[in-house]
């Protein structure tokens, strides 16, 4: 996805749900938040986004232009609907946001996860896609070893900080 690609379903979801702000939780979150961002961010067609500050609305916008909808159809890209609980992130929020707000939104607020937090939580998630982007993540040097471990470390869960930063590590010494 292009950033005129997640413009488009923050706009959508905007209108379906009518909900004027959104956070941005997955890969889709690094477009606009870094100058230069790596081809596999690219890699997903979908942007997961959570209708802020009521999370109801998120099956709503799974149904009208989710995975298999229309819209999917028609513009080769959709956006899921999720709950807060999906990205887990450190004590105290999130590092920092990158508001994606324009005239092409609609003016409704799409903000995208800090690519730390971002990192992270996709570390405690540890699937196979989750190794692709976050090693680009750090090739790339958009999120340093440094900055994702004192990250992870600032999970509220003790055992699951720990087992993101065992990923984190095995990540960063595999070639």
């Amino acid at each position: 996805m292009q950033r005129s690609d997640l413009e488009h379903p923050i706009r959508a979801a905007a209108g379906i749900t009518n909900q004027c702000q959104f956070v941005i939780i997955g890969s889709q979150a690094i477009p606009g938040s870094v100058a230069t961002p790596p081809p596999e961010r690219t890699l997903s067609r979908e942007a997961d986004i959570h209708p802020l500050p009521a999370p109801e609305p998120a099956d709503l916008i799974d149904g009208a232009i989710g995975d298999l909808s229309h819209f999917h159809d028609h513009f080769g890209y959709c956006a899921q609907g999720v709950g807060p609980e999906t990205a887990r992130l450190p004590r105290g929020g999130q590092g920092g946001w990158a508001c994606l707000l324009s005239a092409a939104t609609n003016d409704r607020a799409g903000d995208r996860l800090d690519p730390v937090d971002l990192f992270v939580s996709k570390a405690c998630a540890a699937r196979d896609k989750d190794l692709v982007f976050n090693r680009a993540l750090l090739v790339h040097r958009i999120v340093t070893l440094d900055a994702a471990l004192a990250r992870a470390g600032e999970l509220e869960d003790a055992a699951e900080a720990a087992r993101a930063a065992a990923w984190i590590r095995r990540l960063s010494a595999s070639p």
